[in-house]
């Protein structure tokens, strides 16, 4: 009988009975590549029936149980040499986890794996048990990059390969207690014969990568590359596979560089890793709500100071609104926030403050190239596109936070009087908050800051304008 053969989108993995010029999947055009039955088991017959294999991965039991009867034991944490770098994860490396990495090109994803390689070879405990494999540039680039970074490189292991089967061997012999592969879309295994970077390539790559680190204990590390829009290229089933998926932010032609972790099987999601690029490589930056802070000679309209949430941590941000007479067509756009949700608020703000901006253009900024994901901000982004609309400066000194219903009403956020002691501890002297979030009347620890509470956005936005 003649083979059927099948057609593989080479972006998202779909599958398709014939060729088609566009994936209706994932919307790429001219991603669709032929594929035999013999290379895809979602299209071969039926397999004759074999004994079941044991999985040997450490910590494994075979056969069921009750939940009660499984052994726990406490995981432990590998310090990477990097305070920030271990908050995102967790608060250090587990071993045996995968850690997927990606962000733009150039903006910092080997320089931080690197400086991790070599201060986790550096200690005693670890000695000579880091492995650098890097995919993408020759043993010498990487020495270069190492001697101009001033990190210590006689105890760190390196390897450039491409086959992951060779890597697997390797990683038998040296069984390093970390291991970095410098990325995962250069890897490919001659069990199929697609070109590295494809869909079945990235996904066995993968899939043997990390069956190797569960069953011997290596804390492995990949690096991906990202699509334009952002997202981490290959099958999405790469993001399943792995224990932390973490994402570089930031302009790379800016200072500052941010970690986001967006799935952690070990620690808190959305936790942020915030660092300075250096000569010397990444910097964690001690104080990081001050960096996100302008110093003006005088207070300007339009601009509001946030106290934002940033997984485990509280983090001022300022908030700077521009509204003015639109041209032609009005404009909305929003840089560090939701656009969706920005037009969301104009029409509230609309609705329930009085304030129309119908006619005008209206654009958004986070200030440092931090993207705020949590409902706190909407309280903030009104406020300051009221102080742009009135022209009027609010007070230096103040902090806001809150969200905003579609009713007008102002809902309570998490840890609200967390983000009342950050805002003091940088010497904010008001705050505008949601009522719920108000500290009680004879609280002694907020005494240094005015606390005006507040449950509908027009007395938010009276009582802001009522300090200046």
């Amino acid at each position: 009988m003649a083979k059927k053969s099948s057609y593989v989108c080479q972006a998202c993995g779909a599958h398709y009975g014939k060729w088609s010029g566009q994936c209706t999947d994932c919307g790429e055009w001219n991603t669709l590549v032929e594929a035999m039955d013999t290379s895809l088991p979602h299209h071969r017959s039926a397999p004759k029936a074999a004994k079941p294999k044991t999985a040997n991965y450490a910590g494994d039991t075979s056969g069921v149980m009750n939940l009660d009867q499984v052994g726990v034991t406490l995981e432990t944490r590998m310090p990477t040499g990097l305070g920030e770098f271990d908050r995102v994860l967790g608060g250090g490396l587990v071993a045996g986890s995968v850690v997927l990495i990606g962000g733009d090109p150039g903006i910092g994803k080997s320089t931080i794996l690197l400086q991790t390689a070599t201060n986790m070879a550096s200690l005693d405990s670890l000695a000579g048990s880091a492995l650098y494999i890097t995919g993408e540039e020759s043993l010498s680039q990487v020495a270069m990059r190492a001697k101009r970074l001033g990190l210590p490189t006689d105890r760190l292991r390196v390897l450039a390969e491409t086959n992951v089967d060779t890597i697997c061997l390797a990683l038998s012999a040296e069984q390093p207690a970390i291991a970095i592969i410098d990325s995962i879309q250069t890897l490919y295994t001659e069990a199929i014969t697609s070109a590295p970077g494809g869909v079945a390539q990235i996904r066995e790559s993968a899939a043997m990568l990390t069956r190797y680190a569960k069953q011997t204990g290596t804390a492995l590390f990949l690096v991906g590359h990202v699509t334009k829009e952002g997202s981490l290229a290959g099958p999405r089933v790469l993001e399943h596979m792995v224990d932390t998926v973490l994402y570089f932010e930031g302009e790379s032609d800016s200072r500052f560089r941010m970690i986001r972790a967006v799935k952690n099987r070990f620690g808190a999601v959305n936790e942020l890793g915030i660092f300075g690029m250096t000569d010397t490589g990444l910097k964690e930056v001690a104080n990081p709500s001050a960096i996100f802070l302008s110093r003006y000679e005088k207070p300007i309209a339009g601009s509001v100071v946030m106290v934002s949430r940033e997984g485990t941590r509280p983090l001022l941000v300022e908030v700077q609104a521009l509204v003015d007479d639109a041209h032609a067509q009005p404009r909305r756009m929003a840089l560090g926030l939701d656009y969706q949700r920005l037009a969301m608020l104009l029409a509230v703000m609309h609705r329930h403050g009085g304030i129309h901006t119908s006619g005008q253009d209206v654009y958004v900024n986070v200030v440092g190239g931090v993207k705020v994901m949590e409902t706190g901000s909407d309280l903030a982004v009104l406020l300051a596109c009221a102080s742009s609309i009135r022209e009027r400066a609010l007070p230096p000194r103040l902090a806001v936070f809150g969200e905003v219903g579609l009713s007008g009403e102002i809902r309570p956020v998490p840890n609200g009087q967390e983000r009342l002691r950050e805002a003091m501890k940088h010497g904010f002297t008001h705050a505008i908050i949601p009522k719920a979030n108000a500290p009680k009347e004879n609280s002694t620890q907020f005494q240094g800051i005015q606390v005006i509470a507040v449950d509908r956005l027009d007395e938010a936005i009276d009582r802001a304008f009522d300090l200046i």
